[in-house]
């Protein structure tokens, strides 16, 4: 991936546009509907084009987030190629934790709602909506801007950003640490947003199933 990809002028705008979305328009949006959801994909969706937006309009296009059009084919077969390898190797560490008597499954387990419309609003928003909104801001935008100062510090502080907003308490989201760093390679290794956006995808639907499952 090429140093200095994003400008700071458009990391600013960014995180300027994303402070507002969150702060005015989810709140207000929320507000309408009985459930929180519909008011959080919507502020999604909002992000999602204002960063696209951005993108342009001060990196004179999207390719700058690593979202060219001809290449997200090849982008969502290599993510599935990405999300298979982390699939297994999470498996493999999975059943190896339980032999050793730690029930890893339970640290995955995420709270479903019952509404069968809800859920499905659920599986829409936490399984396309929000990874495509986090992937572009955390690592086109904020890794891209952070790579300047190498892989180790974009891995590394991009990767922390990412899982701050996902603190509940005193426990640590070890999925969004380990998936954080996963993203981040692999758009460092591919140059390409569609790979970690569909690692991202693929890996929260697969701990919704798990709590599906449960």
């Amino acid at each position: 991936m090429e140093a200095k990809k994003i400008t700071l002028n458009t990391l600013l705008v960014s995180i300027a546009a994303v402070l507002i979305a969150e702060a005015l328009l989810r709140p207000a949006v929320t507000a309408i509907f009985i459930s929180p959801l519909p008011g959080l994909g919507i502020t999604r969706v909002v992000e999602i084009i204002l960063l696209i937006f951005i993108a342009i309009k001060f990196e004179k296009g999207a390719a700058a987030l690593g979202l060219i059009p001809e290449e997200i084919p090849s982008g969502i077969k290599k993510g599935l190629i990405w999300s298979a390898c982390f699939g297994l190797t999470a498996m493999v560490l999975i059943v190896l934790l339980y032999l050793a008597g730690i029930d890893a499954l339970r640290m995955l387990y995420t709270p479903l709602p019952y509404s069968k419309a809800l859920f499905f609003l659920y599986l829409l928003i936490g399984g396309v909506i929000g990874p495509l909104a986090e992937e572009i801001f955390f690592r086109g935008i904020l890794y891209g801007y952070l790579r300047r100062w190498g892989i180790y510090a974009a891995v590394i502080v991009s990767t922390l950003l990412f899982v701050l907003p996902h603190l509940t308490g005193s426990n640590l989201p070890v999925t969004q640490l380990v998936g954080g760093i996963v993203f981040a390679i692999a758009y460092e290794k591919e140059n390409n947003l569609m790979v970690p956006i569909t690692i991202h995808c693929l890996g929260n639907l697969a701990i919704f199933s798990i709590g599906l499952l449960a």
